[in-house]
């Protein structure tokens, strides 16, 4: 039986915060440096792997953070979730996404349906569909086969799938992989699907539009614009699009449809990329095949998860850290910098998943914690973001832990030697380079050329963004996510926080409004 206990009222958080804090800055100078990057290291899925040697922390820390862990039953409570706890206090549900990728437990039985079964069916389901688009047998009424998809979703319906979708694509064209174009339509700004649509031929399209619920106001809205357009051109929107919904939507029966595949409530929007949100979508760009690469890295991720030693435990440890830096060291944002332009809407995707899962001010009970939570979460692809914020992240007030990644091959396989090193060398260069920038900084008698150094990041280090590469990463950052809403006693997988926007648009379009909220509807000409 897990106990459920704020992080403050720990033996071992009380431990941590007596602890001598540890300077970045002389430990990563010298030898000391170099022995550390050795050693400070853990092992990931898919040939990834977790270096934290610029993190401020030393083997008392870590054997702090190991108690912390352990009383605080990160291990126990992990498993009780992959075994079908209602871990979901808020909503009274299960959290079952890892099940869309592989059963680390016993079977869980909801709603008298084995659950991985389920999700095993719906996948097999959106494999054949694409298959089947992929082989001809499905295509426009005139006979023509569909060339590009399009998603319509917002949230956790097009981040994650987006993410993934552009982290592969340049991947699967030089592998001859890409069956399909994706496009992506979220922004109920009516401007964002104009776009799409202008930019495709519409006659050879399949849409996927994305609700779990059925009555998602911007996805809905999307869906209508994309049927006039159809229409518009001539075309039965019957014959262009799919449903991915749950069983229960509105959607689920429709014969507005090819065909419909389906999730539940124990899937959380930010965290369905493994489910048919995702597997739709990517199946059709990429074929099956390329998916199920995508999950295998995703569930081997899950099982160095389940480790109870956070030093074997890359998700875990890194989950500790960022715990320590947001509550002991006091920290109250974290960049997040891939170093792979493949990877330039993942920053956007962990936005959400953190920021939606951890943003919270009361406990899963619904008491007051009385300590900070959730960092702010941001970041851009390397070497861009250096010739943009990094200023900031070197010389401002703040110290911004950060969270690098660094890949030894692009995908391309071309590269272009200049003054002596390729475009590849020059950018693993340049991540070496900062993180000893941020770490040892460089005294200057001029104050304004002075980096303080101290500011402390981690690097998770691969060879090459690839199918299952990617399943590793995201899997990495779900599970981190999670193991930080446990050490924060926080349900991780509600988000009260957005509907409250959602009802009072309503009430601005039922011109149901007073006070403040009318003067703002009277000035945007609503």
């Amino acid at each position: 039986m897990v106990s459920w206990n704020n992080l403050d009222q720990t033996a071992a958080f009380k431990k941590l915060a007596g602890i001598k804090k540890v300077s970045v800055a002389e430990k990563m100078a010298g030898e000391e440096g170099a022995q550390r990057v050795e050693k400070y290291s853990v092992p990931m899925a898919a040939g990834l792997s977790f270096n934290y040697a610029a993190k401020a922390v030393d083997d008392e820390v870590l054997a702090a953070l190991a108690e912390l862990a352990k009383e605080m039953q990160l291990t126990e409570k992990f498993e009780e979730l992959y075994n079908g706890a209602v871990i979901n206090t808020g909503e009274k549900r299960l959290v079952l996404h890892q099940l869309c990728r592989g059963q680390l437990g016993k079977d869980v039985i909801a709603d008298g349906v084995n659950k991985r079964e389920f999700y095993e069916a719906q996948r097999k389901a959106a494999a054949d569909f694409a298959n089947r688009v992929h082989k001809g047998e499905i295509t426009n009424e005139a006979g023509e086969a569909f060339t590009t998809v399009v998603q319509i979703g917002i949230g956790g319906s097009d981040l994650g799938p987006r993410a993934i979708y552009l982290a592969l694509e340049n991947w699967a064209k030089q592998n001859d992989m890409l069956k399909m174009q994706a496009r992506f339509i979220s922004n109920v700004d009516p401007d964002d699907a104009a776009s799409v649509l202008k930019s495709i031929d519409v006659s050879k399209s399949l849409f996927v539009l994305v609700s779990k619920s059925g009555t998602t106001l911007e996805t809905l809205t999307n869906e209508t614009f994309v049927k006039n357009k159809l229409a518009e051109a001539g075309l039965n929107p019957a014959k262009h699009m799919i449903a991915v919904t749950s069983e229960t939507s509105p959607l689920a029966s429709s014969s507005d449809y090819l065909a419909a595949f389906f999730m539940d409530d124990y899937i959380g929007g930010r965290y369905s990329s493994s489910s048919c949100v995702g597997g739709a979508i990517l199946s059709l760009a990429f074929g099956p095949e390329v998916f199920e690469r995508f999950l295998n890295g995703a569930a081997e991720e899950d099982k160095l998860a389940a480790k109870a030693d956070p030093l074997e435990n890359p998700d875990m440890l890194d989950a500790l850290i960022g715990v320590y830096e947001r509550n002991i060291l006091g920290y109250p944002t974290t960049a997040v910098l891939p170093y792979s332009q493949a990877l330039s809407r993942f920053p956007a995707h962990l936005q959400q998943l953190d920021m939606e899962s951890n943003g919270k001010s009361v406990n899963r009970f619904g008491d007051k914690v009385d300590y900070v939570t959730g960092p702010v979460i941001f970041g851009e692809p390397g070497t861009n973001g250096q010739h943009s914020f990094y200023q900031l992240l070197h010389q401002g007030t703040d110290i911004i832990p950060l969270q690098f990644m660094g890949f030894r091959e692009n995908q391309a396989g071309m590269d272009a030697d200049i003054q002596g090193s390729t475009s590849q060398q020059k950018l693993c260069a340049n991540v070496a380079a900062q993180i000893m920038a941020f770490a040892c900084g460089k005294a200057d008698e001029n104050p304004n050329k002075s980096f303080a150094g101290n500011r402390p990041s981690s690097i998770i280090i691969g060879q090459q963004v690839n199918p299952e590469s990617l399943g590793a990463l995201l899997a990495h950052f779900e599970n981190k996510v999670m193991f930080q809403g446990f050490l924060w006693n926080l349900n991780s997988f509600d988000q009260e926080g957005v509907q409250l926007g959602k009802i009072l648009a309503k009430r601005v379009l039922a011109h149901n409004t007073d006070g403040a909220l009318k003067a703002y509807s009277d000035l945007l000409g609503i």
